[in-house]
């Protein structure tokens, strides 16, 4: 039994700037800096490969001493209207009602909230009261893959069942005012807010690519390189710097071993749906990609346009292959990372 992603869609949030609108907000907050610390930091948003991002509150309001506990009354507060929206949107394309859905699966890990978003979305939009639920928070930027091989598994055991998952996140929310740390720099320079929809089906006529197989790598002795620390001001975001350097050694331990109990290799895949992490781990991916002849073009100009939204920002990605014709056959490879430190891998095929 095949079970389909049917369609995929992305909502944004309200508030947005270019990278050049947002220097001299970074410029005011280091104030009494160093000169040398301040052309460092402006150096590092300018060249971070991202034009623009999105936000779920307006640049005074990020730079702005505020609560966690504000901060997350926001989060809440536009998490569940992003989703919401963004949910609709994927319903429509796929010409589906809410109560068509009979699995759910949010995903976020840049806020609290409990009772976690699938409950709200179920009462907002009046969807099934024998929906099953499942809140995924803690796996950071690769759960937006981690949710689709969760609805997968549960299609695969279930005919006749479509499965909604609805990534939403704010890594702006997270900012730390106080924290003039290279890792709060470097997140904040690379990371926007976003929230995609992505709709999955076990009927045998509907449409879309198919997922023929999916699985997870974890890295051992890793825990330490990707996560958040909970603070009294947040989320405190860490992020090691040698996370490009450890994904590019276990590339091929990632890539090779998955393709080939697909009897596949590396040049049978059409389309790389990967998601960008930042500059680095880009430039990191492509130099693997490009001696083989494949490019990751989508990956970089979703972070271009908005930056990484965590978990949402390979769904992104995927959208921009759905909304396209792409031949009957063609192959997609699907990857995120994110702390633990793990990686996840879906095969698709169109």
């Amino acid at each position: 039994m095949a079970v389909r992603i049917t369609s995929v869609a992305k909502q944004l949030p309200k508030y947005t700037r270019e990278t050049k609108d947002i220097l001299p907000f970074v410029e005011l907050w280091l104030n009494g800096k160093e000169e040398r610390f301040k052309r460092k930091v402006l150096k590092i948003f300018e060249n971070a490969a991202v034009d623009k991002r999105y936000s779920i509150m307006d640049a005074e309001e990020v730079f702005n001493k505020t609560s966690f506990e504000e901060k997350n009354d926001i989060y809440t507060r536009e998490a569940i209207i992003l989703a919401e929206k963004s949910l609709l949107k994927a319903l429509k394309k796929a010409q589906l009602k809410p109560t068509d859905i009979d699995y759910i699966i949010t995903v976020s890990c840049t806020g609290i909230m409990i009772p976690s978003l699938d409950a709200y979305l179920i009462n907002n939009l009046e969807m099934k009261q024998d929906i099953v639920r499942l809140p995924v928070t803690e796996m950071g930027c690769a759960a937006g893959v981690s949710g689709i091989i969760y609805a997968k598994n549960f299609l695969k055991a279930n005919p006749n069942k479509r499965a909604a998952v609805i990534a939403v996140e704010s890594p702006t929310a997270t900012f730390q005012l106080d924290d003039y740390s290279m890792v709060n720099v470097v997140s904040a320079a690379i990371f926007g807010d976003g929230c995609a929809s992505v709709i999955l089906s076990s009927y045998e006529d509907e449409k879309g690519p198919e997922i023929k197989d999916e699985a997870m790598y974890h890295f051992f002795d890793a825990e330490h390189m990707m996560g958040f620390k909970l603070k009294n001001s947040g989320l405190q975001m860490v992020l090691d710097q040698s996370v490009p350097q450890t994904i590019a050694d276990h590339f091929p331990k990632i890539i090779h071993p998955f393709l080939e109990r697909n009897n596949l290799t590396i040049e049978d895949i059409d389309h790389l749906v990967f998601h960008p992490g930042g500059k680095k781990i880009v430039q990191t991916v492509e130099e693997l990609f490009g001696e083989l002849g494949k490019n990751i073009d989508d990956t970089k100009e979703v972070l271009r346009l908005y930056g990484n939204m965590s978990s949402a920002t390979v769904l992104y990605v995927l959208e921009r292959f759905m909304d396209r014709d792409l031949p009957k056959g063609d192959k997609g490879l699907m990857l995120s990372f994110g702390p633990g430190f793990s990686a996840q891998r879906i095969l698709l095929e169109w």
